[in-house]
C-alpha cells in the first residue's frame, strides 16, 4: 500500500514508526474510536422505541436517528478522507473527535425530534473526519506488511464487535438509566482520545500531509467540497423519499420530488467530479478490479446488515414484548459469532486472499437473514431469533475483514486517507439506503398497522429482500475476486495488504 520502503524490503524512512513500541498504544487508543463510531451507529437501535415515545417520532420517521448519522458520515468521508491526506491525518482526526462530542452533548440533552437528529448530523460530520484519518494513521504507522495487516484485522474486529456491544449497551443503559446516556458517555471517551493521541502519534511521515501520488503536483490544500456537498444532499433526499414512500403513494408529490432532486444532486456530483480539478475520487481509482468490487460488495452488504438490526431490535421489543436489556442481552451471542468468523478470516487472508472467504461470508449472512424471516409473532428466542443471529453472526465476522482488505487493494501513501474514506463511505451510504429501502418495504407490507401479526409479517418480508442483497454480494465477490482473491500470487513480490 504505501510508497514507502518496508522493514524486510528495505531500510525504513527515517523516523519512520516500524520500531517504536508506541505504534500498539496508538493503535488501542485509534480502535477505541472506531469502535465507539460503529457502537454509535447501532446503540440507538434499541432504545428507538422509547425514543419513539419521548420524542414523539412516527414509523417511518424513527429512521432518521440512525439515517442522519449514517448519511452525513457517509457522504462527508471522501471529504473527511481528503482533508486529511492534504492538511494532516493527526489534525483531521482530533478535529472530527471535538466535532463528535459536542454533538454527542447536543443528542444527551435533545428535547425534541429534530434537535436528535440535528445531533446525531452532526456526530456523523465528526465521524466523517475523524475515521479515515484513523484509519490511515494507522496504515502508515504499521510499516512491516505482516505487522499492518495484523493492525487492519484488530481494527476490522473492534468495529464489528462495537456494533454488536452497541446493542447491548444501549439495552443496558436504557433500563438502568436513560437513552439520554447512550450518547453523553462520549464526552469521557472523547476527552482521553484527545489527550491521549498527541502523545502517541509523533511520527513526522504521520503528522504531515501525504505527499502527491506520482504525476500529480501539489497545488496547496484543496477538497471538492461542492462534490461532497452534493453527495451528501443528493443521499439524504433519496432516503427523504423513500422513507415518505412508506406512508405515501409512489406518485404523489412528497415522494416522487425529493427522489427527483436526488437523482439531480447525484448527476450534479458526477459532473462536478468529472470537471474538477481535485476531485474528491480521481478517476484512476475506480481502474482496479478488486477494489470496486469489494465496493459493490460492500454497499449491498451495508444494505442488508443495518436494516437486520433496526427490524429484529423493534420485532423484539414491539412483536415480543421484551425489554431493552434483554433485547440487548439476546444480540450476546451474536457479537461472539462475529468474533469467531472474525478470527477465521484472519487466517484464512494469507492463504485464501479476501475473495473465496468474502463470497462465503456474504453467502452465510444471506442464509442466516432467511432463516430470521421465518420470525413469528408469538415466537420464541431460541427458535426464531438465535439460530438466524448465529448465522448471520458468523458470517459478518468472515466478511469485515475481506471487505476492509479488498477496498483499500493497492492503494499508495498519498491516497491512504481517500481509499479509507471511500470504503466506509459506501458502508454508510448502502446502510442508509438500504434502511430506507428495506423500512418502506416492510412498513407498506404491514399496511400501517401497529399488531404484532401485521408489524411481524412486514418485518420477514424486508429481510428476505436484505437476504437477497448479500447473496447477491457473494455472487460479486465469487465470479470477479476469483483470479488473484485480492492478493498478489506468492513469488511476485511482497504481498500488499488488501
Amino acid at each position: 500500500m504505501s510508497a514507502r520502503e518496508r522493514p524486510g524490503s528495505g531500510p525504513a524512512a527515517p523516523g519512520g514508526a516500524a520500531g517504536d513500541p508506541r505504534r500498539w498504544r496508538a493503535l488501542a487508543v485509534l480502535a477505541l474510536v472506531q469502535f465507539v463510531f460503529v457502537l454509535d451507529l447501532t446503540v440507538v437501535n434499541v432504545a428507538l422505541p422509547r425514543i419513539q415515545g419521548e420524542l414523539r417520532f412516527d414509523p417511518a420517521g424513527l429512521a432518521w436517528v440512525v439515517n442522519a448519522y449514517a448519511l452525513t458520515a457517509g457522504g462527508l468521508l471522501l471529504l473527511g478522507g481528503r482533508l486529511g491526506d492534504l492538511l494532516g491525518r493527526r489534525r483531521v482526526f482530533l478535529a472530527g473527535v471535538a466535532l463528535f462530542a459536542a454533538s454527542s452533548l447536543v443528542c444527551g440533552v435533545a428535547g425534541t425530534a429534530g434537535l436528535l437528529v440535528a445531533g446525531r448530523f452532526g456526530q456523523g460530520a465528526g465521524e466523517a473526519l475523524a475515521a479515515p484519518a484513523g484509519l490511515a494513521m494507522v496504515a502508515l504507522l504499521f510499516e512491516d506488511a505482516r505487522e499492518r495487516g495484523t493492525a487492519i484485522g484488530i481494527w476490522a474486529g473492534l468495529s464489528a464487535v462495537g456494533g454488536t456491544l452497541g446493542v447491548v449497551v444501549s439495552g443496558v443503559v436504557n433500563d438502568l438509566t436513560t437513552w439520554r446516556w447512550i450518547f453523553l458517555v462520549n464526552l469521557p471517551v472523547a476527552a482521553f482520545v484527545l489527550i491521549a493521541v498527541p502523545r502517541l502519534v509523533t511520527a513526522a511521515h504521520v503528522l504531515a500531509p501525504a505527499p502527491p501520488a506520482p504525476g500529480r503536483a501539489r497545488a496547496g490544500p484543496r477538497a471538492d467540497v461542492a462534490g461532497a456537498l452534493c453527495v451528501t444532499a443528493g443521499m439524504v433526499a433519496l432516503v427523504y423519499g423513500l422513507l415518505r414512500a412508506a406512508e405515501l403513494p409512489w406518485g404523489s408529490a412528497p415522494v416522487v420530488v425529493p427522489l427527483a432532486a436526488g437523482l439531480a444532486l447525484l448527476a450534479a456530483f458526477a459532473a462536478v467530479e468529472r470537471r474538477a480539478r481535485h476531485p474528491l475520487v480521481p478517476p484512476a481509482f475506480f481502474t482496479d478490479r478488486v477494489r470496486m468490487t469489494g465496493t459493490a460488495a460492500t454497499l449491498l452488504f451495508a444494505s442488508a446488515f443495518f436494516a437486520m438490526f433496526f427490524l429484529l431490535t423493534l420485532y423484539m421489543q414491539k412483536a415480543l414484548g421484551w425489554s431493552p436489556l434483554w433485547t440487548g442481552l439476546a444480540y450476546v451471542p451474536y457479537g461472539l459469532m462475529i468474533v469467531a468468523g472474525g478470527g477465521l478470516a484472519t487466517a484464512l487472508l494469507p492463504r485464501l486472499g479476501c475473495g473465496p472467504p468474502l463470497a462465503a461470508g456474504c453467502a452465510i449472512g444471506g442464509a442466516g437473514l432467511l432463516l430470521l424471516s421465518g420470525m413469528s409473532p408469538g415466537g420464541s428466542y431460541l427458535a426464531d431469533v438465535l439460530p438466524g443471529s448465529l448465522v448471520v453472526g458468523f458470517g459478518a465476522g468472515l466478511t469485515f475483514p475481506m471487505l476492509g482488505n479488498a477496498c483499500l487493494h493497492g492503494v499508495s501513501e498519498a491516497d491512504a486517507g481517500l481509499a479509507s474514506g471511500v470504503q466506509n463511505a459506501v458502508y454508510q451510504a448502502g446502510g442508509a439506503l438500504g434502511l430506507a429501502v428495506l423500512v418502506t418495504v416492510a412498513v407498506r407490507h404491514a399496511g400501517g398497522a401497529d399488531d404484532p401479526a401485521a408489524l411481524t409479517a412486514g418485518y420477514a418480508v424486508a429481510l428476505r429482500a436484505g437476504a437477497g442483497a448479500m447473496l447477491a454480494a457473494a455472487l460479486l465477490a465469487a465470479v470477479l475476486l476469483r483470479p488473484y482473491g485480492g492478493m498478489e500470487r506468492p513469488g511476485r513480490g511482497e504481498p500488499r495488504r488488501t
